[in-house]
Formats: structure tokens, sequence, C-alpha cells
């Protein structure tokens, strides 16, 4: 059974950081592709970013230098550090898994298409400026 569940979303002012959580099913975290995404008001969700097995993560250009995905895989968690946080972050956080992995020549690219996601109940980021 996929389970996911979100925490650590809040309230912070323009340049401050926030760490969000998502804690998994032993199963799925063992068996998916998992990665961020983000939905703000009126714009389509979009991804953030995902981490193969290894560790090797991939980014979206908007997040590059200033947000880390990382695992946990004694506690089946995948987190998300977000540091310089811009009002342009403000959205809502989904944790996600995908039943596949992308890769080019043994590269990592990504999940899956987000079609295929099993998702989160989301976590509110919010940053004033």
């Amino acid at each position: 059974q996929v389970q996911l569940v979100e925490s650590g979303g809040g309230s912070v002012q323009a340049g401050g950081s926030l760490r969000l959580s998502c804690a998994a099913s032993a199963y799925t975290y063992s068996n998916f592709c998992m990665g961020w995404f983000r939905q703000a008001p009126g714009k389509e969700r979009e991804g953030v970013a995902t981490s193969d097995s290894d560790g090797t993560a991939k980014y979206a250009d908007s997040v590059k230098g200033r947000f880390i995905i990382s695992k946990d895989n004694a506690k089946n968690s995948l987190y998300l550090q977000m540091n310089s946080l811009k009002p342009d972050d403000t959205a809502m956080y989904y944790c996600a898994a995908n039943p596949d992995r992308v890769y080019s020549g043994g590269q990592f690219l990504g999940c899956g298409p987000s079609q295929h996601n099993y998702w989160g109940r989301g976590t509110q980021v919010t940053v004033s400026s």
C-alpha cells in the first residue's frame, strides 16, 4: 500500500529556510521513485526535486542551488531542505511516489510520468517578502 505523509511546512520570511519531511510506508520507500512537487494558486503542479535510490538527485532549475533533497533509509523518509526561500516558492508542496524511474545512458533523469504518481496530502509553504 502506498502511503505518504508530509510535514514541516509553515510561514517564513524571504531568505529563510524550511525543511519538509515525507514519511513513507516501507513498501513505498523500497519500490517507488520518490520526489517533491508543488502547486501555487492558479498554477499547474510542477516537479521540484526527485531522488534515485542511490541518492542521485534532479532539481527544477528554479530551485537549483537552494533546495536539497535527501533520504533516510532507516526511517523510510524523504526530505526537502529549502534555503534562501523566495515569495515565488509559496505553494502547497506534495510528496510523490512513482512506480518508474527514467534513465538515459545510465544516467538518472527522474521519476516516471507524473500522471502515474501517488500523492501525499501536501503541506503548505508560505514565504512573505
